[in-house]
């Protein structure tokens, strides 16, 4: 590595700075909501004309884009002909009535330091090793379709095509048939056996979703690990009958026994500290009639935990306090993981690698995990990988009011784009 004075490729500029801010001002508008969030669900017409709108703004500037046979979106550049990429970006997608920064800021942060790179190396003054890829990953937040972090998890050989093209919606529309609704999925993959192409490393941006950089006024998180998770499709079988007619004693009541395991889980939680999050997302009640017992409840839980060991015991707890609302319910519950992943390192090279830059941009850093999962989780797993937060204040994340601020936002590029010219060069495929 060259020393600091030498080394920054692209410094702050802020024509780009302001063009960056604008970019983000027009792509919060697709799905955007009164409450200043977003609304755009993965597939949906909403993410639809994002895609569209981002396919437009990257063929401007020089990037041929495609789509794979799970709806990634690839923005791509080719330096040196037949040579790896380096892929950095996030996900598009939001939750219902989500925030606008959650991934969004990802991809677009991508795009505009892949552009400011494409812009640095067509002077000459450096030859790049790899071509620079950004990816807009397909049905990462898990809201419309079901696991989160579909798209990196096909790519990355975790979940199969078949099966994700197969998951469905609350209304029965396939994640497949929702692609091809809007426009945005391919017969042939873009990376892979047959493709030509492959990828050398993979870089992507967040906001942090928590407090601990807004916290200690810090500008830049290094994410070294992610929390260990386990997501659970529960379903709690009882009987219909009659709110009114029906004997106390004689009930098996679906939403009694839903209720108690939502209580269970909180508390569960308590039980561990701060080293267990657990929450309940989401319940579907049938008949959901006021004047009957439920005879059915569908519930999505999880846990989450630094420990892969705690995770385990929570898990195993978890089955003994199911057991017993069984019998004060009258209750029967089903259980099945919907989505797990075990805590891991991100490789130290590239923690090392963002600390290095964020030193030679004179940028204030600390080392952080991720309890949220992200598509690089999905990565890391089969490229060296870099994961970088920026704050978010207050530490509000998949609702209306998450917020960033704009300095915050540029400078998270700036970090990016340095990161990606020493990715591009070879820093971690040496």
């Amino acid at each position: 590595m060259t020393d600091a004075a030498t080394s920054i490729r692209v410094p702050r500029n802020s024509v780009a700075d302001a063009a960056l801010l604008a970019d983000f001002l027009t792509m919060s508008e697709f799905g955007a909501t009164p409450a200043g969030g977003v609304e755009r669900q993965a597939a949906t017409a909403e993410d639809g004309h994002t895609r569209a709108w981002f396919a437009q703004w990257l063929t401007a500037r020089g990037f041929s884009v495609s789509y794979d046979r799970i709806g990634n979106m690839f923005g791509l550049y080719e330096f040196v002909p037949g040579a790896p990429y380096v892929l950095a970006g996030s996900h598009m997608d939001s939750q219902p009535r989500g925030g606008k920064y959650d991934g969004a800021y990802g991809v677009l942060a991508a795009a505009h330091a892949a552009q400011r790179l494409v812009q640095y190396y067509s002077t000459g003054a450096a030859t790049p090793t790899f071509n620079i890829g950004v990816v807009n990953w397909f049905n990462e937040e898990g809201s419309r379709f079901k696991p989160s972090m579909m798209g990196s998890s096909v790519f990355a050989g975790k979940i199969e095509l078949e099966t994700a093209l197969c998951a469905t919606d609350p209304a029965g529309v396939t994640a497949q048939q929702a692609l091809i609704d809007i426009g945005t999925i391919s017969s042939n993959d873009v990376f892979g056996a047959g493709t030509g192409r492959s990828v050398a490393c993979y870089a992507e941006i967040h906001i942090e979703q928590g407090r601990e950089l807004d916290k200690g006024g810090i500008t830049l998180g290094l994410v070294d690990k992610t929390w260990a998770a386990n997501k659970y499709e529960i379903s709690v079988i009882g009987a219909q009958a009659h709110t009114g007619a029906t004997a106390m004693v004689d009930r098996q009541d679906a939403l009694y026994g839903a209720a108690l395991a939502v209580v269970a889980v909180r508390e569960l939680a308590e039980r561990y500290g701060e080293d267990l999050h657990t929450s309940c997302g989401q319940l579907t009640v049938y008949p959901n009639s006021p004047v009957v017992v439920a005879r059915e409840v569908h519930m999505h839980l999880d846990l989450r935990s630094p420990s892969d060991t705690l995770l385990d015991e929570a898990d195993a707890v978890l089955r003994q306090e199911f057991a017993m609302i069984e019998l004060k319910a009258d209750v029967h519950i089903e259980r099945r993981y919907a989505h797990t992943w075990k805590g891991h390192t991100y490789q130290p090279e590239g923690v090392e690698l963002s600390r290095q830059v964020a030193a030679d941009l004179e940028v204030s850093q600390m080392l952080v995990q991720t309890r949220a999962g992200h598509d690089s989780t999905n990565m890391k797993d089969i490229v060296p990988s870099v994961m970088l937060f920026i704050p978010s204040v207050d530490g509000v994340s998949h609702a209306e009011n998450e917020f960033t601020n704009n300095e915050d936002l540029v400078t998270g590029v700036d970090v990016l784009t340095e990161t990606l010219a020493r990715m591009l060069e070879g820093a971690l495929n040496p």
